[in-house]
């Protein structure tokens, strides 16, 4: 958490109409892009029940029921809305705690278009913004027998606090030592193929009849636990991987050659030969693939497991040597738990300024907060992170100076 001593910025409050703020009256608000006006709340929304969402075709006339997707916030007792960049609007909760106040409701994101045009409707999604920053999971990739797999067990085994995986889906039914949300998350076909069809799935494949795949939603739980979540994937789950909202680093393991990829196959004992076969054609497919630019960020050879782990903890600054702008380094507000139901919104830039309405005279506490999402990133059907949230001690407005 950090502090700043000034804050300048224009009353945007007074003008709703360039679609900047808008502040809740009767629990909607509303933001004008382009032609639509965005209408958020109202119609019966509770405390328990999910923030509404409708747009007015201004130039039409008529009202449109938009497909929503992504994890919907509930409802609160007032709401603020800023509009961003024109892709997105920050909605700032109130009275509800740091951790729930800010949501993100992308209307004209990538990911947006992309079920926009699958589902041939008007689609927005909602991502729920998380205050800190974080380590961004890592894709490990590499053809079988390279030596990924005990890498990443080596990593796993040394830093067991700061590495996870993600549980993974399938439709095939469990085994009798398996358990929902331990070894798999157990559903049904339909769901998977609705829920990769809404773009809720990194990476997916069909292997004897049954459909396996790797949620956002499951690398998500393991970043929000603290930790970085390892994908062990194939080059093809990898590209699926890189064209998702999902930020991530992306690692190729190499063999000295093919020959001695070839040579440690064999020395496995554990496949038939036409098992190897197999294997060695798809490891070529792998290699060319791997290689090629765009795809992967790094690309190890693994000619000496030692070195090749040493060099992929320099990487992700396990050598001693940590890298300041990659550590985990959660931020939060101490002086606020929640934010008041009496509260106004200003933007300056990507600077959003919280006041909260008589909370210092009755709680004896900081009353102007800002929210920075100058470093969000990530978004729909994931979360937004890198919000960083910090008191205030004076502000600017319209050249008048007010002090916290």
């Amino acid at each position: 958490m950090g502090e700043t001593a000034a804050f300048l910025a224009r009353d945007l409050s007074k003008d709703s109409s360039n679609g900047f703020v808008s502040k809740s009256k009767e629990l909607q608000t509303s933001v004008n892009l382009e032609d639509k006006t965005y209408v958020i709340g109202g119609d019966g929304d509770t405390l328990t029940s999910s923030i509404n969402v409708k747009i007015y075709n201004n130039s039409t006339g008529e009202w449109v029921f938009p497909m929503v997707l992504g994890t919907k916030p509930t409802g609160s007792k007032s709401h603020c809305s800023v509009l961003l960049g024109g892709n997105r609007i920050l909605i700032v909760k109130g009275d509800c705690s740091v951790n729930d106040c800010a949501w993100f409701l992308e209307v004209d994101t990538k990911f947006v278009g992309q079920q926009r045009e699958n589902h041939g409707s008007e689609v927005v999604a909602w991502s729920k913004g998380v205050i800190g920053n974080f380590e961004k999971p890592i894709v490990i990739s590499g053809p079988s027998g390279v030596g990924k797999g005990t890498l990443i067990s080596k990593l796993m085994n040394d830093f067991p606090s700061m590495f996870g995986f993600s549980v993974s889906h399938t439709t095939r039914a469990p085994r009798n030592y398996e358990s929902d949300g331990v070894h798999y998350h157990f559903t049904d076909r339909n769901t998977m193929e609705q829920d990769i069809k809404d773009g809720k799935f990194l990476e997916f494949a069909s292997v004897h009849g049954n459909l396996y795949g790797t949620s956002i939603e499951a690398v998500e739980v393991v970043t929000d636990e603290g930790k970085r979540c390892i994908l062990d994937i194939d080059v093809q789950g990898a590209r699926s991987v890189r064209a998702s909202s999902l930020e991530a680093i992306f690692i190729f393991i190499c063999p000295p050659s093919f020959q001695e990829l070839e040579k440690r196959l064999r020395e496995r004992g554990t496949e038939t030969e036409e098992q190897i076969e197999k294997r060695l054609l798809n490891a070529k497919k792998e290699l060319e693939q791997g290689q090629s630019t765009g795809l992967f960020d790094h690309v190890l050879i693994n000619d000496d497991l030692d070195n090749c782990y040493e060099q992929l903890k320099k990487l992700l600054s396990l050598d001693g040597n940590p890298n300041i702008n990659t550590e985990l380094a959660h931020k939060s507000v101490m002086d606020l738990e929640r934010i008041p139901a009496n509260f106004s919104v200003m933007k300056d830039d990507q600077k959003i300024l919280i006041t909260c309405v008589d909370f210092e005279t009755i709680c004896n506490k900081p009353s102007m907060f800002v929210l920075d999402i100058s470093s969000m990133s990530g978004g729909a059907p994931g979360r937004t992170r890198g919000l960083n949230m910090y008191t205030l001690e004076s502000v600017t407005i319209d050249d008048k100076l007010i002090q916290n």
